[in-house]
């Protein structure tokens, strides 16, 4: 079995969408489907064949969310330091075409957010961070093509 990096935060999540699907969702569907039911002739009622969809999905998230945090390795990065780029290292990068600085955290696959910044240690540029130290340069393709950044910071926090 896999073990699947996390952090605290990102484990936290997954145990909360969990038990929202398991206490919310899940009696709320199970409510509409037995409302749909009353509706008579199942072979042709939408309420109900739509009902038993969400069901399905409902059920499949829950056994993904369950697999998943079975499978957590929590990995606290709040004591790790040093200029090494590991899992749960917020680095900062200068592209080496614009200068252009960003930063990123790297995270377990099942918490990346492009939009906050937070990437999968699985992905390319993830890969290609790890064990990098403060000047050091990777290239990453990207949809784009090529790109070349310079390692500029390396930060646990």
């Amino acid at each position: 079995m896999e073990r699947v990096p996390t952090t605290a935060e990102g484990l936290k999540v997954l145990e909360d969408e969990l038990k929202q699907l398991k206490s919310v969702e899940r009696p709320a569907i199970i409510k509409a489907i037995a409302a749909a039911r009353e509706h008579g002739d199942l072979s042709e009622n939408a309420e109900y064949t739509s009902a038993r969809e969400r069901q399905g999905f409902i059920e499949g998230r829950i056994a993904e969310i369950e697999d998943i945090i079975s499978r957590a390795e929590v990995i606290d990065f709040s004591k790790l330091s040093g200029k090494v780029v590991k899992f749960g290292a917020t680095v900062q990068l200068a592209d080496e075409d614009t200068d252009e600085k960003v930063k990123y955290q790297i995270v377990g696959p099942y918490e990346a957010d492009l939009a906050k910044r937070r990437i999968s240690v699985t992905s390319p540029i993830g890969r290609a961070l790890i064990g990098k130290t403060v000047g050091d340069t990777v290239e990453v393709q990207t949809p784009s093509g090529a790109r070349s950044y310079e390692v500029v910071g390396v930060q646990f926090k």
